[in-house]
């Protein structure tokens, strides 16, 4: 609520000291979650960002809208809003100063007004420390309550010594044992499912980056085009403190020169073209993309567009560069909190893993039918663009193919006499042999129907040993899973069309 009614415009329900005030709470709650590296996870939706935080252990949820001029309507009570938003503001308050406090830091941090009104944002506060924290009264004080006494000290070293001559030819012996105990301790445990078909748990990994520190040695510069506000927070959240952007987009920036030889990354968000040279002017020139002279972009820079640090943050690892390049076709966005259940649709996996067996069958038939109708739209194709000169040819071929007719008609009434002959005698009518490949088909989708028939059987004597409570329970189960494989079928419906039009194209 208080992120909501930080971006909207003031009026006479919503004054501008209520506004002023969410946005420099809101601040406040996102320097402490920078300092204390807590943010964990992003996501860009149609309704807004995201974002998720452990907070001393809790995982902390909220929504923030886009940086977009809101539209106040009239059938929105604001009074109402209005109250609870003071009562949240009074709410948030103590709990930014508890959270300040926790870390060392004071409370309120130092405000500039005159860098806020050059929409510096998060460049508009100073956080402080308390006097004792990382000062030389707190060092005194922490080397006097950990200096030991030397009375006991002695003591101490002399039974250490007595120990150490002791046992001296006893480490020997078990150092081979204590390095296998090392290798075996530094091995990472598996975590498999206990029964088969049960959810995929995540395997842990070692990593040489640690995520809080994911972009931390990194220059990084914000182009004109991209959301400012969420790629600073993002990114001084996750360690870089070297973020600079256009003067136009306000004040606080590490650099505003884009030419800085420091910059090692540059965020961009247009489609790159090439700058027309002509006197006149022809080229394209719009605000939808970047215009760009030649040999203008900086060499031993990386180009990048802005999902790039959404994926890497969720992640927790750098993703590669060249799938992010400008003008390119970005990976999907997926959401991070979406756990993955076993049997559900997973967009990062091959649709030939996860589909199910009726599904594969009429895929099957599906490309066979877009095959077919393909070679006849060749063939009508090749037809219209023939020239007048091969005449000769289309005759010879319609009479080839009145021949192939005829021959086939006569074949067929050959296999009727045959039958007829055979009815006549009692015998058995052998027809002819069928397409191995649909043979096969055919033979699969029987066998489907027999193994789906059988199933439903055994699920309906199963019920019946049930009571009426339970088995009213598991119907609901039943409809709501039932449900669920519906629309994962959909989804795996709408991504084979997909993947048809794209090989189409290609």
């Amino acid at each position: 609520m208080l992120f909501l009614f930080a971006n909207l415009p003031s009026t006479s329900m919503v004054p501008a000291k209520m506004i002023a005030r969410c946005e420099r709470l809101c601040l406040e709650f996102q320097h402490y979650l920078i300092v204390s590296k807590s943010l964990t996870k992003s996501f860009l939706s149609i309704k807004g960002i995201y974002y998720q935080a452990n907070i001393q252990g809790e995982d902390v949820l909220w929504l923030v809208p886009y940086k977009f001029n809101q539209r106040i309507v009239g059938d929105v009570d604001f009074r109402i809003m209005g109250t609870f938003v003071e009562f949240y503001m009074t709410l948030l308050g103590f709990v930014n100063f508890r959270l300040y406090t926790s870390i060392g830091l004071k409370y309120p941090p130092k405000f500039d007004a005159v860098k806020d009104e050059n929409a510096a944002e998060l460049g508009a506060f100073t956080l402080e420390g308390k006097t004792l924290i990382g000062g030389e009264e707190q060092q005194k004080l922490e080397d006097v309550a950990h200096k030991p006494d030397p009375k006991v000290q002695a003591a101490v070293n002399k039974v250490l010594k007595s120990i150490t001559n002791g046992t001296a030819a006893e480490d020997t012996k078990t150092e081979d044992s204590e390095e296998v105990d090392q290798d075996a301790a530094g091995a990472i445990d598996k975590f498999e499912p206990a029964a088969p078909g049960g959810d995929v748990l995540l395997q842990p990994s070692y990593s040489g980056i640690n995520p809080n520190s994911l972009f931390s040695n990194f220059t990084i510069y914000l182009s004109r085009e991209t959301p400012r506000q969420p790629l600073e927070f993002i990114l001084k959240s996750f360690g870089c403190k070297r973020v600079g952007w256009d003067a136009v987009l306000g004040g606080g920036a590490f650099t505003t020169d884009e030419l800085d030889p420091s910059i090692t990354h540059q965020i961009v968000d247009r489609p790159p073209i090439q700058a027309s040279m002509d006197e006149d002017g022809d080229g394209e020139d719009n605000q939808t993309a970047q215009k760009l002279a030649a040999n203008r972009r900086v060499p031993g820079r990386i180009y990048i567009q802005p999902q790039w640090v959404w994926d890497s943050a969720n992640d927790g690892e750098l993703k590669e560069p060249h799938l992010y390049a400008p003008g390119a076709s970005l990976p999907p966005h997926l959401s991070p909190f979406v756990r993955k259940v076993q049997g559900a649709y997973d967009p990062t996996m091959p649709l030939e893993d996860q589909e199910t067996e009726h599904e594969a069958l009429e895929a099957g038939d599906d490309e066979e039918a877009d095959a077919d109708e393909t070679v006849e739209g060749m063939d009508v194709a090749e037809s219209g663009d023939e020239d007048e000169d091969v005449d000769e040819e289309d005759e010879d071929e319609q009479d080839e193919d009145e021949e192939e007719e005829e021959e086939e008609d006569h074949n067929d009434a050959l296999q009727r006499q045959i039958e007829l002959e055979a009815e006549m005698a009692g015998k058995t009518v052998q027809s002819k042999a069928a397409n191995p490949k649909t043979k096969a088909k055919e033979d699969a989708r029987k066998a489907l129907a027999k193994k789906a028939r059988e199933e439903a059987e055994d699920l309906e004597r199963a019920k019946g040993m049930l009571s009426k409570k339970k088995r009213k329970l598991f119907e609901q189960m039943e409809y709501t899973n039932k449900k669920k494989s519906a629309e994962d079928a959909k989804l795996r419906s709408k991504r084979r069309k997909v993947e048809k039009e794209k090989a189409g194209k290609a």
